[in-house]
């Protein structure tokens, strides 16, 4: 029988994991991070669900830069910020990301939108956040449910 080295054991980070990490690594907070892989149903190692300390672990033991909120650019904004920039809900801006009026990005499946800072000042979106009722977009092909008759 073969003894495990010191610090040695059988407990590694997927690989889709790793990916993930990697991909979000400077445009997203440990917190940020853990939620998008435990909505992906990503185990760590160890078959726990994430958090951020375990993502903080993971960025310090295999050399992957940390975000930091200083070296934000102002070009990419989370939704948070977008919302408070623009003074509406997020649910109003998700409406518009469906719709396709606004563009996002997301970095993989289940992550949190980004947005460019000049697309909340388009003039596509001019008039659309004024207003306390529900956000409609009017979609080109879309048929009214009702006829006025």
């Amino acid at each position: 029988m073969q003894l495990r080295l010191s610090g040695g054991h059988d407990c590694k980070t997927p690989d889709d994991a790793l990916a993930v990490i990697r991909s979000m690594e400077a445009r997203w907070s440990d917190e940020d991070i853990a939620t998008t892989l435990n909505r992906m149903r990503l185990p760590t190692g160890q078959d726990k669900t994430w958090t951020a300390h375990r993502v903080g672990s993971i960025r310090r033991v295999r050399g992957i830069h940390a975000y930091l909120s200083a070296e934000k650019d102002g070009v990419w904004l989370p939704l948070r910020e977008a919302e408070q920039q623009c003074g509406v809900t997020s649910h109003r801006i998700r409406k518009l990301i469906e719709a396709g009026v606004l563009p996002a990005e997301q970095v993989v499946r289940g992550a949190p939108y980004q947005i460019r800072a000049v697309d909340l000042q388009s003039g596509a979106l001019f008039g659309r956040w004024d207003g306390g009722g529900p956000c409609h977009v009017e979609l080109e092909n879309q048929i009214p449910m009702f006829t006025d008759t």
